[in-house]
């Protein structure tokens, strides 16, 4: 990337920056994210869908043209673009509303081992009230998932399929579209959770013909509290209301209440108004860069990391090496008598962040066998200059 890609970023224009290599968690926002949130609270703040007064309308005009443009981004329409406050919420509202109106006793769902705990709890729940049953699809040695057993596992009884877009542990992309063929040949729903993928590769949901699809808009240089969950089109008779009150009544009576169509239908209340125009200016940048310069230069310095890292003694990286070289952007490994906290604070001493422990996927960690990793998670302001300091103070470390 150019360097002034780093020059648009607050964050990054200390005196001594910090080396920040946690993006998997979550990202820092350019200056015209920022600026489209303060001009907002500063030029046109008013509530949405209410006021008929100029500041009003304008509010309304910036939070559907947000809407707007995040369906284009993901290749939906609008109408099937809900603004949630993040992955969590919209896995949740999926179980709550369309898993406990369509979903019965002896019905099955069918995850990965490698999901992220939003992706196992709220079926969890939901298995154990309504008596359904959960599977896994397991992973090879190499780390991806055995797709050779997905023929057994979906059977007629499989109703709901829950996938990763990409591990936040392990960086594996998975194959969707497969998937996705498959459980459909069932006559399965699949959920895909693009909270690793959204803001690092270019994602159609109607090619890919997913059911729903969740994620976060502060993994992808927007602010915290807004994200978007994806119904498709045909399934909304299907989902209920999540919340009820004010934005989605079309008529309401001391005895009974009809609702308006989506998306309003799924955004009760005040929505994140001043969040989802974050959102939107997040998506304006990531378009003027464009994913395919993008997806090269952050898989440009994954391969350097991987190279750099393999180099040091006492280190052991996890997850698909190869594939990472290709199109990734976050590494995860072990250091041989070092806990991850241990490492991860040594490294905060030396102006570096990245993450330490089981990365809210503790199934996962398991299956590898490990209790804790440590995690460097990359984006497009990070640089190859940073990850040669990360793996001089990394190499220091493991000659102690």
């Amino acid at each position: 990337m150019k360097p002034d890609i780093r020059n648009t970023f607050p964050f990054l224009q200390k005196e001594k920056p910090l080396i920040f290599l946690d993006n998997a968690a979550t990202t820092q926002k350019p200056q015209s994210v920022i600026d489209a949130l303060s001009d907002f609270y500063s030029n046109h703040y008013s509530t949405i869908h209410r006021g008929i007064y100029s500041s009003g309308e304008k509010a309304t005009q910036l939070y559907q043209g947000a809407r707007e443009k995040v369906a284009t981004f993901i290749g939906a329409r609008p109408e099937e673009t809900i603004f949630t406050k993040g992955t969590t919420e919209g896995i949740n509202f999926v179980a709550a509303t369309w898993g406990d109106e369509n979903l019965n006793a002896g019905d099955e769902i069918l995850l990965t081992q490698m999901e992220h705990h939003a992706n196992i709890a709220p079926w969890q729940e939901l298995a154990q009230r309504k008596g359904l049953a959960i599977k896994f699809i397991p992973l090879t040695s190499e780390g991806t998932l055995d797709l050779s057993k997905l023929p057994e596992l979906l059977t007629p009884k499989t109703k709901l399929v829950g996938v990763t877009h990409i591990s936040n542990v392990l960086g594996t992309l998975n194959p969707i579209d497969t998937i996705v063929a498959q459980a459909h040949k069932v006559g399965a729903r699949v959920l895909v959770d693009a909270a690793q993928s959204v803001g690092h590769i270019p994602i159609n949901v109607a090619a890919l013909d997913v059911d729903f699809l969740v994620f976060s808009g502060h993994k992808m240089l927007a602010p915290t509290g807004i994200g978007v969950l994806y119904i498709k089109k045909e399934l909304h008779d299907s989902v209920p209301p999540y919340q009820f009150g004010g934005g989605m009544i079309k008529r309401l009576t001391l005895s009974d209440a009809s609702y308006v169509n989506a998306p309003e239908r799924y955004e009760a209340g005040t929505p994140p108004i001043a969040q989802a125009i974050g959102l939107g200016a997040a998506v304006d940048y990531l378009n003027s860069i464009g994913f395919e310069k993008l997806s090269q230069y952050e898989s440009e310095l994954c391969a350097h990391l991987i190279d750099g890292l393999s180099q040091i003694s006492n280190i052991t990286l996890v997850g698909p090496l190869d594939q990472l070289r290709q199109h990734g952007h976050l590494v995860s490994f072990a250091v041989e008598g070092v806990h991850a906290h241990d490492v991860a604070a040594f490294l905060d001493k030396h102006n570096i962040a990245i993450r330490a422990g089981h990365f809210c996927a503790q199934p996962l960690i398991e299956v590898l066998g490990k209790n804790s990793l440590n995690r460097i998670s990359l984006y497009l302001y990070n640089t190859k200059e940073e990850i040669n300091y990360l793996l001089d103070v990394l190499n220091s470390l493991c000659k102690k």
